[in-house]
């Protein structure tokens, strides 16, 4: 959505929202693999990086666009993280780790497309067309809620606290919507076209838990920014981007933000949320879903003078509480394993 974030535990996110049991369809602890005493000062600075570089993203995403054609930049910058990454794991863990089935790199194909085409790339079409990246992130955030959706039209039965949760984002998401972010600020149809991104996102999560994905989640990445990087590549084609970018000139900004982007953003902060998760409670790694929306705002106003209006922090304050209602709720639905369990 990192952008919803990224491929976390097996999937990049939008602008860089990542993947996490908070973000599954079902109880957080229920996904949660074998904790480990970690030192106090190394879990804060993972999650700093979590929270900071995830939350700077949608930042990064509307700095990148500005003289960047937004498929082919998004085509550049998982092209880039993949063979970065396959470098990397292969080195750690030996070649063999990036050999998959057939059918597992079509779940891959699915996944990916779903998160980072559908995901993170409509919310970098939505940031170009306009949209802020405050706004965006806080759409975006609305992601955890859209999955007790998919998990209750397909017959799971989350606990009333947790609809209490979802009833009070989607509240904040009609308000944020309607009232047009005050002043005008928000395009209804660039809004829409960022929720129907953190369906996407949230559909690609659901399925990521039910599909034959390869057992390491990084090679599962490998192979899912690789089949995103081929729809990329040719929606930017089919939409004439390289004539565009030909005829324009790109900016140093632009440039650095696509490599924050992809070095960050795809490697850094995934690599540091996938470790928080073996070494730090997850109801402490799950705070990420609603702090990263609170940076995205920030850091939008601070360095992209985007417009903060009442009705922004209003609507972005409900998606807020109901986005914590809903990951403190699901936390409390299943107990931490010990640090023994598999």
């Amino acid at each position: 959505m990192s952008s919803p974030p990224e491929n976390a535990p097996s999937t990049e996110s939008p602008r860089g929202l990542p993947e996490t049991a908070a973000t599954r369809g079902r109880p957080l602890s229920a996904t949660r693999p074998s904790v480990n005493p970690a030192p106090g000062v190394a879990v804060w600075g993972a999650l700093a990086i979590v929270y900071v570089v995830w939350g700077s993203t949608y930042l990064a995403i509307r700095i990148a666009v500005e003289t960047v054609p937004p498929f082919l930049g998004a085509a550049l910058r998982f092209g880039t993280a993949v063979p970065l990454l396959a470098a990397l794991l292969a080195w750690r863990r030996g070649p063999g780790v990036l050999r998959i089935t057939p059918r597992q790199f079509g779940a891959c194909a699915v996944v990916g497309i779903l998160l980072l085409n559908g995901g993170n790339g409509l919310v970098v079409a939505v940031e170009a067309a306009g949209l802020p990246s405050g706004v965006a992130a806080l759409l975006i955030a609305t992601v955890p809620l859209l999955v007790v959706v998919l998990r209750l039209v397909t017959g799971d039965r989350p606990g009333w606290r947790t609809l209490v949760g979802v009833l009070v984002g989607f509240a904040g998401l009609a308000w944020l919507i309607a009232s047009r972010g005050g002043g005008g600020t928000v395009r209804v149809d660039l809004a829409l076209v960022a929720v129907f991104a953190a369906a996407c996102w949230s559909t690609g999560s659901f399925l990521s838990q039910r599909l034959p994905l390869p057992p390491d989640p990084f090679a599962g990445s490998v192979y899912q920014m690789l089949a995103a990087t081929a729809v990329f590549a040719v929606a930017g084609l089919a939409s004439g981007e390289p004539a565009k970018l030909a005829h324009s000139h790109v900016s140093a900004r632009s440039v650095l933000a696509l490599a924050y982007l992809t070095v960050a953003g795809s490697l850094l902060a995934y690599t540091s949320f996938v470790w928080l998760l073996r070494n730090a409670p997850i109801s402490l790694v799950s705070t990420y879903a609603y702090v990263n929306p609170a940076v995205a705002v920030a850091l939008g106003a601070l360095f992209a003078h985007e417009r903060i209006t009442a009705a922004v922090l209003a609507g972005g304050a409900v998606i807020v509480v109901g986005v914590a209602l809903v990951v403190s709720t699901e936390r409390r639905r299943a107990p931490e394993p010990d640090s023994d369990q598999a």
